[in-house]
Order: structure tokens, then sequence, then C-alpha cells
């Protein structure tokens, strides 16, 4: 039977308009909510003059709820009755600036009510806290992202970066996620900011092949002063920079301590085992601008992972509980 030409290019319409549909834009909320990236730095700007440590707390939020289900939100939910969420799973317990987004999303709501998801939130609000001391945008966020409905503990393994993780794991859980080999050695330094806890790392310090030793590939001075900051067995209430005398400025410095041997984590020695890894490192090293402009376009890349398309998902009117019903 023939199609009508009418009915075709109807067809034809709908085709695009659902190919398009998860796709992020510059100008999403051109119409809906033009003010939302005003809120948002005005908001973020206050913060940081309190904590000069929120930068490292949104990117490492972002990065933890971009890799599981994608970049919708689903780490800021609150457990509901025994099933517990994400927020909840030991890798996630030591996540800070919640109340900044609760902050942001009301003040939002409060001028476009029922338009702006929580996931643009978090994704404008880690941008502009790494920005603020620079007093200018470092990259560009597209929006359009929708809030996802589910958040569970329990999909957190396998899914984010263990620090104890080798090279090999590592490339193939970014490969996963659609992020290749350069995207690991350009976002592994936002480890530039913010700290870790001692139990992230100590068995590099007292036993890492079960003979009481030291991890051979971590600088053994350095060594020396994390056991003297990190007791063994470690405290969680003892956290040291992952980045030293840096760790509150969003640079290159990172590539040096890794080239130092000074990594913190296994997963940042990691980095050094493989040649063309090896290479990136020393780039990204040598040029401040370098760095900045490559981690620009690897965040473009990380903050449209599992992107919710169309109708899918809802927009939160409160970023720590699913809307009652569907939007």
């Amino acid at each position: 039977m023939k199609m009508r030409a009418g009915y075709s290019i109807f067809l034809l319409i709908l085709s695009l308009t659902v190919c398009n549909a998860g796709k992020l834009s510059n100008t999403f909320y051109k119409n809906t909510c033009p003010q939302v990236e005003k809120i948002v730095r005005e908001i973020i700007q206050i913060h940081t003059r309190n904590n000069p440590s929120l930068g490292a707390q949104l990117i490492r939020m972002q990065f933890h709820d971009c890799f599981v289900r994608g970049c919708d939100a689903s780490v800021l939910l609150d457990t509901v009755n025994n099933s517990k969420a994400e927020k909840e799973a030991i890798p996630n317990q030591s996540l800070g600036g919640f109340d900044v987004i609760d902050d942001i999303k009301a003040a939002t709501e409060r001028v476009c009510p029922k338009v702006v998801s929580c996931a643009d939130i978090l994704a404008l609000a880690a941008r502009d806290a790494i920005s603020a001391p620079f007093k200018k945008l470092m990259w560009s966020v597209q929006l359009g992202r929708r809030d996802g409905r589910v958040s569970l503990a329990t999909e957190i393994n396998g899914n984010l970066p263990s620090p104890f993780a080798n090279f090999t794991s590592l490339v193939q859980l970014f490969k996963g996620k659609g992020l290749n080999v350069n995207d690991l050695v350009v976002l592994s330094g936002a480890h530039t900011l913010g700290d870790s806890r001692c139990g992230a790392f100590s068995r590099r310090l007292y036993n890492f092949t079960s003979k009481s030793d030291a991890d051979p590939s971590l600088d053994p001075t350095y060594a020396k002063i994390l056991r003297k900051q990190c007791p063994n067995p470690a405290s969680p209430a003892i956290t040291v920079e992952m980045d030293p005398g840096s760790s509150l400025s969003f640079d290159n410095h990172y590539y040096d301590i890794l080239l130092q041997k000074k990594g913190l984590f296994v997963s940042d020695a990691a980095l050094l085992t493989d040649k063309n890894s090896y290479k990136i490192v020393t780039r990204l090293q040598r040029s401040r601008s370098l760095f900045f402009t490559a981690f620009a376009k690897s965040m473009k890349k990380m903050a449209a992972i599992g992107v919710l398309p169309g109708n899918a998902g809802e927009i939160r009117q409160n970023c720590r509980v699913v809307n009652p019903g569907k939007n």
C-alpha cells in the first residue's frame, strides 16, 4: 500500500524529532528560563566565598552522578524506605555540596517553576564553582538533561572507578561510558582539587603486597610523610590533600606530582604505566592552557553520558525526592 506524501513527511519529521530528543543545547532555556545561568552563578559565588573547596566537591559529585545511570541527578536523591540511594554507598558518603544544589533549586523554582532539571543545575554549579576564582567561565555547559527517578546504592560498584584500579580496568570502565584514554588522563586532572580519606590509599603505605611493604611506585620520601599523616589502621576522620600544596587551585599541578611519583591513589600511578597515557600526562604537565582546553572538551563529553531523551524521567521540584506521580 502506498503512503500519501503528506503522511510520509509527517513520519520523517517525527523520526527527526525522536532522534534529536536527547540532544543538549547551549540555548535550551532561552525562552523558558533565561535567568538560570545567572541564578546559579550568583549563588555559587556566595557559597565559594565561605567554602573554597566547593569546586572540588561539586565536580566530584557531577562525576559520580554521570558514571552511574548517566547524568540524571540520581546521586542527589535521598533514600526511600529500605532502598538505599546512591549517596549512601561508601564511595559517595564523603560527597559534599548537596545543600548548595538545594539552594539553587529553590531559587530556580521561585523564578521558573517545574522548568530547570536538577541534572542541569549540577552541571552548571560544578562548572561555576571551578570558574569562580578565575572570574570567567572555564567551559561551556550544554543543557537539556532530565532527572532520573531511580537511585540505588547497589549500582555504584562497577560503575565508579576505584582508587585501587589498574590501567586496564580504568580504560575499560571509561570506554563503557563513551570516554577514551585521553579523557581518562584529562579528567583525572580534577584530582588537583580536594582531599581524600586515608583509607583510599593506606594499603600503598603499609601492606601493598601483604608483606607489610609500601607500593614501590610511590615516592619513598612522600610515603614516609603520608605515614605520619595517616596512622595504621586508617582513620575515616583523617584526610590528606590529593595534590599537596595545591588542593584549592584548579591547575595542571596534578601532573607535576604524578611525574614525581606522588599521585595519591593506585589509579593515579596507573596513568604512568601505559606509553600513550604517559605521553598525555607529560603534555598536560607542560601547559596549563592545554590542560584547561582539554578539560573543557572532556567535561562536555562526560556531562552528556546517558542523558535521558525526550520526555523520559522528569523535572524534579525537589532534587532530593522524585515528584509524586509523573510529569
